[in-house]
């Protein structure tokens, strides 16, 4: 997937104000409008423009965005990082499913804000004297510890809301809450701070706060679901004669035996020991093999020993079999 470098698309510099990339969007549209322009890929232009204008024009996004940061070159091979939004608060939804927007639009910005309320409550403009509406809501996403969503935890989070300056710049204003994590909470989940969001106009409550959970890369483990997988070293020996070893778990260590022939990619399941829940999830400990260095004349030699005591043995016999088939 390519990087798109919105600012590019605009004719703009990264520190432009909102204004200045509304003129440019619309003295742009005008030219690459498909109904003025019929110049072969004025259409294409045109559709790219409204992409990029999608994104800058609003601060939420455009603060996301911006995020990524500067280093980026448009055409480059991208893949968003895990945390690439992490801490920032939305007001809305996203676009709907008409739009076509690129790929690359899609990662960043496919996920939906649910649970959105009418858009502008809260805020104030004419007519709105007298009025009383309940706050908009506000969605954030943050990341925890895996072993978090085990114990459950009491942790300080720094969120940060964009918002637009005097001189029309897109700033962030920041503000801490405590919040406990629950146990058994996974990726995808949603916790609700009632009352948390914007405030209300008039009588009508403040919004609340739905906060997305996603886990921090782990060291050790992958979460699929409630599922837990950790890959686990084992010496041949162990692999084709079986063994007991110590296996780490989020909740301490587990001893797990290790059939004979075991090979690398067998999954060996314990049972419950994933995150938990009313249905708790199971951890898949994925077999390993790793061979010793041969450093030494005595380590190779004894690899010598090896290979002619399973002169027989070919490990890539299936391979030509299935080329033949």
């Amino acid at each position: 997937m390519d990087y798109k470098d919105y600012y590019k698309v605009m004719g703009v510099e990264r520190s432009a104000t909102q204004d200045e990339i509304k003129r440019a969007y619309r003295k742009l549209a005008r030219k690459y409008h498909p109904d003025v322009n019929k110049e072969a890929g004025s259409e294409a232009k045109f559709k790219e423009l409204g992409e990029a204008y999608e994104v800058l024009k609003d601060p939420e996004k455009r603060a996301a965005y911006d995020q990524l940061g500067s280093n980026w070159r448009a055409g480059q091979d991208f893949q968003p990082p895990p945390d690439w939004g992490a801490g920032f608060e939305q007001r809305g939804g996203m676009p709907g499913n008409e739009a076509d927007f690129s790929d690359f639009f899609e990662a960043l910005f496919a996920r939906s804000a649910g649970g959105a309320r009418r858009a502008g409550a809260g805020q104030g403009g004419p007519g709105a004297q007298g009025m009383h509406l309940r706050g908009q809501d506000h969605h954030a996403q943050i990341l925890i510890d895996l072993e978090d969503a085990y114990r459950g935890a009491t942790r300080t989070l720094n969120l940060r809301m964009p918002e637009v300056d005097a001189q029309g710049h897109v700033v962030t204003r920041e503000r801490t809450l405590r919040v406990q994590i629950p146990k058994g909470v996974r990726a995808g989940q949603h916790i609700r701070l009632a009352g948390q969001g914007a405030p209300g106009l008039g009588e009508g409550g403040a919004g609340d706060l739905y906060l997305e959970i996603g886990f921090n890369p782990h060291g050790l483990y992958r979460v699929e679901g409630r599922d837990v997988f950790i890959d686990l070293p084992l010496a041949p020996w162990e692999a084709a004669l079986g063994a007991e070893v110590n296996v780490p778990t989020p909740d301490g260590k587990v001893a797990l035996k290790i059939p004979p022939a075991t090979g690398s990619g067998r999954r060996l399941r314990l049972k419950g020991r994933g995150i938990p829940g009313a249905t708790p999830g199971d951890l898949y400990v994925v077999a390993q093999v790793a061979l010793p260095p041969a450093d030494t004349e005595a380590a190779r030699s004894a690899y010598r020993r090896l290979q002619e005591d399973f002169s027989s043995f070919n490990p890539r016999a299936a391979l030509y079999q299935g080329a033949q088939s």
